[in-house]
Protein backbone atom coordinates (compact mmCIF):
# COMPACT_ATOMS: atom_id res chain seq x y z
CA UNK A 1 0.00 0.00 0.00
CA UNK A 2 1.03 3.55 -0.58
CA UNK A 3 0.23 6.14 1.78
CA UNK A 4 -1.89 9.09 0.63
CA UNK A 5 0.22 12.61 1.77
CA UNK A 6 -1.41 15.69 1.40
CA UNK A 7 0.04 19.21 1.14
CA UNK A 8 -0.68 20.92 4.38
CA UNK A 9 -4.15 22.09 4.64
CA UNK A 10 -5.64 25.41 6.39
CA UNK A 11 -8.49 23.77 7.40
CA UNK A 12 -7.02 21.67 9.59
CA UNK A 13 -6.60 23.78 12.76
CA UNK A 14 -10.26 23.93 12.09
CA UNK A 15 -10.73 20.46 12.27
CA UNK A 16 -9.02 19.86 15.37
CA UNK A 17 -10.71 22.86 16.91
CA UNK A 18 -13.87 20.69 16.26
CA UNK A 19 -12.29 17.25 17.74
CA UNK A 20 -11.43 19.53 20.75
CA UNK A 21 -14.81 20.42 21.37
CA UNK A 22 -16.14 16.24 20.91
CA UNK A 23 -13.35 14.90 23.62
CA UNK A 24 -14.37 17.91 25.80
CA UNK A 25 -17.66 17.37 25.88
CA UNK A 26 -16.80 13.50 26.67
CA UNK A 27 -14.63 14.25 29.22
CA UNK A 28 -14.65 16.47 31.70
CA UNK A 29 -12.44 19.30 30.56
CA UNK A 30 -10.70 20.74 34.16
CA UNK A 31 -9.23 17.29 34.17
CA UNK A 32 -7.80 17.09 30.65
CA UNK A 33 -5.54 18.65 28.64
CA UNK A 34 -5.63 18.84 24.69
CA UNK A 35 -3.04 19.22 22.15
CA UNK A 36 -3.40 19.02 18.36
CA UNK A 37 0.09 16.85 17.34
CA UNK A 38 1.11 15.47 14.43
CA UNK A 39 1.82 16.66 10.74
CA UNK A 40 -1.68 18.33 10.76
CA UNK A 41 -0.45 20.43 13.24
CA UNK A 42 2.66 22.20 11.56
CA UNK A 43 1.60 24.63 8.87
CA UNK A 44 3.59 23.79 5.89
CA UNK A 45 3.94 20.01 6.25
CA UNK A 46 1.95 18.07 3.75
CA UNK A 47 0.67 14.91 5.85
CA UNK A 48 -1.92 11.95 5.97
CA UNK A 49 -5.33 14.17 6.22
CA UNK A 50 -6.31 12.90 10.22
CA UNK A 51 -6.18 14.74 12.95
CA UNK A 52 -3.75 13.87 15.51
CA UNK A 53 -4.90 14.67 18.95
CA UNK A 54 -3.16 14.35 22.64
CA UNK A 55 -5.08 13.87 25.89
CA UNK A 56 -3.36 14.72 28.83
CA UNK A 57 -5.31 13.15 31.97
CA UNK A 58 -4.70 14.23 35.34
CA UNK A 59 -3.85 10.63 36.39
CA UNK A 60 -3.59 7.37 34.04
CA UNK A 61 -5.72 6.13 36.58
CA UNK A 62 -8.68 8.37 35.25
CA UNK A 63 -7.96 6.02 32.01
CA UNK A 64 -11.22 3.47 32.41
CA UNK A 65 -13.28 6.36 32.36
CA UNK A 66 -12.13 8.22 29.80
CA UNK A 67 -12.34 5.06 27.51
CA UNK A 68 -16.06 4.75 28.74
CA UNK A 69 -16.76 8.11 27.92
CA UNK A 70 -15.20 8.39 24.48
CA UNK A 71 -16.82 5.54 23.33
CA UNK A 72 -19.95 6.92 25.14
CA UNK A 73 -19.63 9.74 22.63
CA UNK A 74 -18.67 8.31 19.33
CA UNK A 75 -15.24 7.71 19.64
CA UNK A 76 -13.62 3.47 18.50
CA UNK A 77 -11.28 2.16 21.29
CA UNK A 78 -8.47 0.63 19.80
CA UNK A 79 -7.63 -1.80 22.60
CA UNK A 80 -4.69 -4.13 20.53
CA UNK A 81 -2.37 -1.46 21.12
CA UNK A 82 -2.57 -1.70 24.93
CA UNK A 83 0.25 -3.94 24.89
CA UNK A 84 3.29 -2.08 22.50
CA UNK A 85 2.08 1.11 24.85
CA UNK A 86 0.08 0.13 28.32
CA UNK A 87 0.49 4.17 29.42
CA UNK A 88 -1.66 5.34 26.73
CA UNK A 89 -5.08 4.77 25.42
CA UNK A 90 -6.00 5.28 21.62
CA UNK A 91 -9.28 5.70 20.15
CA UNK A 92 -10.37 6.90 16.35
CA UNK A 93 -13.13 8.95 15.64
CA UNK A 94 -15.21 7.69 11.73
CA UNK A 95 -17.45 9.73 9.88
CA UNK A 96 -19.20 7.80 7.42
CA UNK A 97 -16.24 5.76 7.12
CA UNK A 98 -13.85 8.32 6.84
CA UNK A 99 -11.44 8.49 9.77
CA UNK A 100 -11.22 12.27 11.02
CA UNK A 101 -8.33 11.86 13.61
CA UNK A 102 -6.52 9.60 16.05
CA UNK A 103 -6.44 10.24 19.29
CA UNK A 104 -3.90 9.30 22.34
CA UNK A 105 -4.67 9.67 25.52
CA UNK A 106 -1.89 9.63 28.18
CA UNK A 107 -1.15 10.95 31.59
CA UNK A 108 -0.35 14.93 31.52
CA UNK A 109 3.33 15.67 31.96
CA UNK A 110 4.58 12.17 31.15
CA UNK A 111 7.58 12.05 28.45
CA UNK A 112 5.36 10.57 26.08
CA UNK A 113 3.26 14.01 26.67
CA UNK A 114 6.59 16.27 26.61
CA UNK A 115 8.33 14.53 23.45
CA UNK A 116 5.42 14.92 21.01
CA UNK A 117 5.15 18.37 21.84
CA UNK A 118 8.67 19.26 21.70
CA UNK A 119 8.64 17.60 18.41
CA UNK A 120 5.81 19.69 17.26
CA UNK A 121 6.65 22.99 18.25
CA UNK A 122 10.47 22.56 16.85
CA UNK A 123 8.91 21.45 13.52
CA UNK A 124 6.86 24.87 14.07
CA UNK A 125 10.01 26.77 14.46
CA UNK A 126 12.31 25.36 12.60
CA UNK A 127 11.85 25.38 8.67
CA UNK A 128 14.31 23.78 7.53
CA UNK A 129 13.98 21.00 10.22
CA UNK A 130 10.18 20.66 8.97
CA UNK A 131 11.23 20.52 5.05
CA UNK A 132 13.92 18.04 5.58
CA UNK A 133 10.76 16.12 7.38
CA UNK A 134 8.65 16.61 4.86
CA UNK A 135 10.85 15.51 2.12
CA UNK A 136 11.66 12.21 4.46
CA UNK A 137 7.72 11.40 4.10
CA UNK A 138 7.38 12.41 0.76
CA UNK A 139 10.13 10.20 0.23
CA UNK A 140 8.49 6.75 1.94
CA UNK A 141 5.30 7.39 0.61
CA UNK A 142 6.36 6.56 -2.60
CA UNK A 143 7.14 2.76 -1.13
CA UNK A 144 4.45 0.31 -0.84
CA UNK A 145 4.16 -0.66 3.01
CA UNK A 146 2.13 -3.88 4.76
CA UNK A 147 1.04 -1.88 7.15
CA UNK A 148 0.31 2.51 8.42
CA UNK A 149 2.35 1.46 11.15
CA UNK A 150 5.34 0.17 9.09
CA UNK A 151 5.34 3.78 7.42
CA UNK A 152 5.42 5.28 10.81
CA UNK A 153 8.04 3.14 11.96
CA UNK A 154 10.26 4.53 9.08
CA UNK A 155 10.32 8.04 10.21
CA UNK A 156 10.99 6.67 13.81
CA UNK A 157 14.96 7.80 13.11
CA UNK A 158 14.28 11.05 12.27
CA UNK A 159 12.22 11.41 14.60
CA UNK A 160 14.27 10.42 17.99
CA UNK A 161 17.18 12.40 16.60
CA UNK A 162 15.38 15.26 16.07
CA UNK A 163 14.09 14.61 19.83
CA UNK A 164 17.33 13.76 21.03
CA UNK A 165 18.62 17.15 20.24
CA UNK A 166 15.93 18.97 21.29
CA UNK A 167 14.75 16.95 25.00
CA UNK A 168 18.88 16.27 26.20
Amino acid sequence: MKILLTPYDPAWPVLFHREYEWIAWALQPDQVHIEHIGSTSVPDLPAKPVIDVLVGLATFDLAPVAVERMVAHGFTYLPQYEDGMPFRRLFIREVDGKRISNVHTVEFNTPFWRRHLAFRDHLRSHPEVRDQYAQLKLDLSQKEWDSVNDYAQAKTDFIRAIEAKILG
